[in-house]
């Protein structure tokens, strides 16, 4: 009997790691609408504001992705051993968004003066392209760390242009019919050239590229290790393990 106890004990902890990592999601997710009813309420002072406009940001359209994808995981982390494959897709997908919104956000306040504009960062910007980029790698470390998800398949580094693809074709004719862009890179009438937006815009798939290629391959490593650390505790064969254990790991 105490040999039996002593086994649970892990998964005692995992479950209450769980736990406390829903806990940690619904909390980016209060902050994150905080952030956006900030980042509303301050806009409203601009006489140039249009709701359209506000919307139309890659930030805001990706902090309510956050919001709904953080409510799910929250969820089945505080009620489910584990989170479902298609989750962990979507966790990286969004948490690779917020980030590079972050990215671009800090790009264009420090590129603002050579434009001829200032860029000021109110608490609810610092909220947005910060706070919660940074607080949902953290959430999305530790989920890796655990290593009780399925890894994320190598399938979610194309995934995860989808929705930016969709969201530059509608910014590009919702800007060529306004005459008004989220970003000053999409804008020809600021970088110069058509050839300067594409290669704007090159960079920036880049980038989604490269940061979604290591957050795959960190979560697959770390989700590796996870399973050589359960397989030392149970006395059971840890790295000459059969890979077929696990079909994503072939994506």
């Amino acid at each position: 009997m105490p040999a039996a106890t002593t086994g649970l004990q892990p998964e005692a902890r995992v479950r209450r790691a769980r736990r406390w990592l829903g806990l940690f999601r619904l909390g980016i997710v209060v902050l994150e609408v905080v952030a956006l009813i900030g980042n509303f309420r301050y806009v409203l002072g601009f006489r140039s504001f249009a709701t359209a406009n506000f919307f139309s940001y890659f930030t805001i359209q990706s902090a309510f992705l956050a919001v709904i994808t953080l409510s799910i995981a929250a969820g089945f982390a505080l009620r489910a051993p584990r989170d479902p494959a298609w989750l962990g897709i979507l966790r990286t997908m969004v948490t690779v968004y917020v980030v590079l919104s972050g990215i671009v956000f800090a790009i264009i306040v420090a590129e603002s003066s050579s434009h001829g504009y200032r860029v000021d960062v109110p608490w609810s910007d610092t909220l947005l392209h910060f706070v919660v980029p940074a607080l949902a790698v953290i959430a999305w470390s530790v989920d890796s760390v655990l290593g009780v998800n399925p890894p994320v398949p190598w399938s979610t580094v194309g995934w995860v242009l989808v929705f930016p693809s969709g969201w530059l074709v509608y910014t590009l004719i919702r800007g060529a019919d306004v005459g008004w862009y989220p970003y000053f890179f999409l804008d020809e009438a600021q970088v110069g050239s058509v050839f300067g937006v594409v290669v704007s815009c090159a960079l920036v798939v880049l980038i989604f590229l490269a940061l979604t290629s290591t957050l795959v391959a960190v979560n697959r490593r770390l989700w590796r290790r996870a399973r050589d650390r359960r397989a030392r505790r149970s006395g059971s064969p840890g790295r000459t393990a059969p890979r077929a254990e696990s079909p994503a790991l072939r994506r």
